[in-house]
């Protein structure tokens, strides 16, 4: 069984950062470097409790289907999703969102295991392992982005209304 883990913090409310982890519809912006579409299921805005999705997407050269489903969900801290088909022998994304102060720390926990044996083992070792922690990683600082930029937009309208307030 492989273990990648990651923690990413983020300015801004654990609501907003919960809800757009769980948005399929940015999920397919933030992978368009693998070509990642929703193809069944829940294909667009947020998945819930006992929702599934089926990705579609392009990785090592082949287009690889993957289904998972929400089989856990504690809002806004906590959702589990599970590889009820794919490539995979057992998959399963612990998302874990905790608000301190200003931020939010937000947490993956992947546990996977691959089948083929040795094969299998050698792939994860020496590709699948990073390509998994570096698409989890690109994932989180759109994530990241995406939040702190509406946040930074917010406070700019904010200080532009003031103002117009004050001319006018």
């Amino acid at each position: 069984m492989t273990k990648i883990e990651l923690t990413t913090a983020i300015k801004g409310s654990i609501d907003s950062v919960f809800d757009l982890s769980r948005d399929i519809s940015f999920h397919m912006e933030s992978a368009s470097q693998s070509g990642e579409k929703a193809i069944e299921g829940v294909t667009s805005g947020l998945i819930n409790l006992n929702e599934t999705v089926r990705w579609k997407g392009k990785h090592f050269g082949l287009w690889l289907t993957h289904t998972s489903k929400i089989v856990k969900m504690e809002k806004p801290h906590c959702f589990v999703d599970l590889m009820i088909r794919g490539h995979f022998t057992y998959f399963v994304h612990k998302h874990e969102f905790e608000q301190c102060g200003d931020h939010v720390i937000m947490k993956d926990e992947l546990l996977y295991k691959v089948p083929y044996g040795w094969f299998g083992k050698l792939f994860d070792k020496l590709l699948l392992k990073n390509h998994l922690r570096h698409f989890l990683k690109q994932r989180n600082a759109q994530i990241k982005s995406q939040i702190e930029n509406e946040a930074v937009n917010a406070l700019v309208d904010d200080e532009l209304l003031r103002h117009a307030s004050t001319s006018a």
